[in-house]
């Protein structure tokens, strides 16, 4: 492996600005805003329609924690079906017991489903109880990557952990590192952990194309403007590939 450099994407526009930024992959997902849930498939196609970069596809049914009821679970199982018959490269996934512990049977019937697909260990890893014991239960799996920040908010404040895994993956599956990323964090990272896969979102504010602005009616989360939009932005991503290419290219 020479390097990943992957990129959290909620929107066609924000797809195309990390494939042309140097994006070697994508996560699709939807509501990247409260970190990302399923997306539409219609979203994916579109994607499809303007771009052949590989898309690993977020399987996450809300937002909160990991802990799924029954229903949940079906529609996660339903989920990885169809992206799969729809061409997506790869799933992102996870799912805990109330313990702690990823739910070894849960994940298993995923996999399955998940066969002929690259499959990711999603930041479910970084609010488990074990992650030591999570690395081996993702390895017995087949998983092909765990996203993780280290057990932190950032993956540099969780830098010694992401360097433990690395070490004792042993090239049995990638420790993909995320959370704060940009071009400056990955030389960090890459000097304490040698990690050579990484996830951002490289986002950036824009403005609403909207010039009539009701600004007191709300339609979500009370203190986010309606009026703003998330977009990946090219150049952070375009800066990450080049440190990238200057460290393991």
């Amino acid at each position: 492996m020479g390097y990943i450099l992957e990129v959290c994407v909620d929107s066609v526009e924000s797809a195309l600005a990390a494939a042309r930024g140097g994006a070697t992959r994508l996560e699709l997902c939807a509501n990247l805003i409260i970190g990302g849930t399923t997306p539409e498939p219609a979203l994916f196609r579109e994607i499809r329609k303007e771009t052949d970069i590989p898309v690993h596809v977020l399987l996450r049914p809300r937002f909160g924690d990991f802990c799924y009821t029954g229903y949940e679970f079906s529609m996660l199982k339903e989920a990885v079906t169809m992206f799969r018959e729809l061409g997506a490269e790869g799933a992102v996934i996870g799912i805990l017991r109330p313990d702690g512990a990823l739910d070894m049977e849960r994940m298993g019937a995923l996999m399955e489903r998940a066969k002929g697909m690259s499959v990711t260990l999603h930041r479910a890893f970084d609010v488990c109880r074990d992650p030591h014991e999570a690395l081996e239960a993702a390895i017995s799996l087949g998983m092909d990557t765990i996203l993780t920040s280290g057990q932190k908010n950032d993956s540099l404040s969780g830098v010694s952990l992401l360097g433990e895994l690395v070490s004792e993956s042993r090239d049995r599956i990638v420790i993909q590192a995320g959370g704060g990323v940009n071009a400056d964090v990955i030389r960090k990272l890459y000097e304490k952990t040698g990690a050579r896969a990484y996830h951002m979102s490289g986002k950036r504010t824009i403005d609403s194309a909207m010039r009539y602005r009701r600004e007191d009616v709300n339609m979500g989360i009370g203190g986010i403007s309606e009026y703003e939009i998330w977009r990946t932005d090219e150049q952070a991503i375009r800066a990450a590939h080049d440190v990238l290419e200057e460290l393991l290219g």
